[in-house]
């Protein structure tokens, strides 16, 4: 007789954690312990500094890896909670101290990738993680440089634009699955200039997400609706784990009061 669990396994071999539920997403941490490991300036080419946050468990194998940065003269500290709510669920975690807080987003989609490049190498996490399980991740102008990264790496497995911002581009060459998140009230990355019109041009698979009352500030500190549907869409995509398909088809209803909008290319 064949175990169910067994079979499962062997069938998604990334599959990491327990069966999520509603308030296992939205838990403030995840069924792994974590730890994290400061990067030094300069340590690494192409990237300034950051903190990697990473499962203490190596019983389950290896885990995905994501890149996270921040926006336009804004500190890694402005993304830093990112890192712990997603190790946390199973994923190695680096935010980013951009080069300049100028930098524009081609800058920042060259040091998201660089980071990624970097948790590939470094004798702390890289035999933590899986270097083909990659996504990327970003606020603001990182948000723009998440969809760059996304434009410029077909291999990476998920993109999770926050408030992006950028001008001038065409992403309908983008086929790494994305989901865009923005806030119906901000002004600074307005959703109906940036986000949405992002959000049509590019390719399955796809969602947007319009936060109800967020303005440009709600992603950096810590949210429940915006943890719920990344860390769905990370682990949907960058594990291959349909158990969290439920949080993202059929999709939340909107609006609501934590959603103002919710487009989706379901099923996924």
């Amino acid at each position: 007789m064949v175990n169910p669990a067994t079979s499962h396994a062997v069938a998604n071999p990334y599959q990491r954690g327990p069966a999520p539920t509603e308030a296992s997403v939205t838990a403030k941490l995840g069924p792994f312990a974590i730890a994290s490991k400061k990067v030094g300036a300069f340590s690494h080419p192409g990237i300034r500094e950051g903190t990697v946050y990473y499962p203490t468990d190596t019983s389950q194998g290896t885990f995905g890896a994501i890149a996270v940065a921040p926006g336009f003269v804004s500190p890694e500290a402005l993304v830093s909670w990112y890192g712990p709510r997603l190790a946390s669920q199973g994923f190695v975690v680096m935010t980013l101290e951009i080069t300049t807080g100028f930098d524009l987003p081609e800058a920042r989609a060259a040091q998201l990738l660089s980071a990624l490049d970097f948790m590939k190498k470094d004798n702390t996490i890289k035999n933590r993680i899986d270097p083909n399980r990659l996504a990327v991740m970003g606020w603001s102008m990182g948000g723009g440089g998440t969809l760059r990264a996304a434009q410029q790496s077909a291999s990476l497995k998920a993109a999770i634009p926050l408030a992006p911002w950028d001008l001038g581009m065409d992403w309908s060459n983008v086929r790494v699955p994305t989901m865009i998140i923005g806030g119906d009230n901000d002004f600074v990355a307005s959703p109906g200039f940036h986000a949405e019109p992002f959000y049509t041009q590019l390719a399955d698979e796809k969602a947007y997400l319009e936060l109800e009352n967020a303005g440009h500030f709600t992603f950096t500190s810590d949210n429940n609706t915006i943890a719920k549907y990344a860390i769905s869409w990370m682990k949907r995509w960058v594990d291959e784990d349909t158990r969290y398909t439920q949080f993202l088809c059929p999709p939340p209803p909107a609006p609501s009061p934590t959603i103002q909008k919710y487009r989706q290319t379901c099923p996924y």
